[in-house]
């Protein structure tokens, strides 16, 4: 691989979220990144976890991401592994995501964290949170399917 990241590239996923969450509807969203926290994602140091999306006087927020900073960070700077991030959306994108979290009761989730074209990209999706009786069917359903690709897997093979 050369000096320039590959497209697409993925940095960081928030597994937990696809079993916490139904998703309606994804979002792509600019990240604005200092320049310690670019190199500490081109190393793979961050989590997503635990963060969430908030939407404060009209612009999009990303909490609780934890991007680790790297020993050779600058020495002027005291770098924050948790501050929030501002997030880079179209205006009719903002709008809609306004509209659809406060009226319609929906939650915002980041999803994955990649790279598009030497930018960081984030997808967070517009979720509602699942019930316990999904998260179990969920969870036969994906049994099922592991299941059944054993069987085929016997008779075939």
């Amino acid at each position: 691989m050369s000096q320039k990241q590959k497209s697409n590239e993925s940095i960081a996923l928030n597994r937990k979220a696809r079993h916490e969450f139904s998703f309606e509807e994804h979002f792509e969203a600019g990240i604005a990144l200092q320049g310690w926290e670019v190199k500490s994602l081109r190393a793979g140091r961050i989590q997503l976890d635990q963060s969430h999306v908030l939407i404060k006087n009209g612009e999009a927020w990303l909490f609780g991401a934890q991007i680790t900073p790297l020993q050779t960070a600058s020495t002027h700077i005291t770098p924050d592994p948790t501050r929030s991030r501002k997030l880079l959306l179209h205006s009719r994108e903002l709008n809609k995501l306004i509209g659809s979290v406060e009226r319609k009761g929906y939650t915002l989730i980041p999803l994955s964290l990649y790279w598009k074209n030497n930018h960081v990209k984030l997808d967070i999706a517009l979720a509602k949170g699942k019930k316990l009786h999904d998260k179990r069917a969920d969870e036969k359903n994906r049994d099922w399917q592991r299941e059944k690709g054993r069987i085929l897997k016997n008779n075939l093979g």
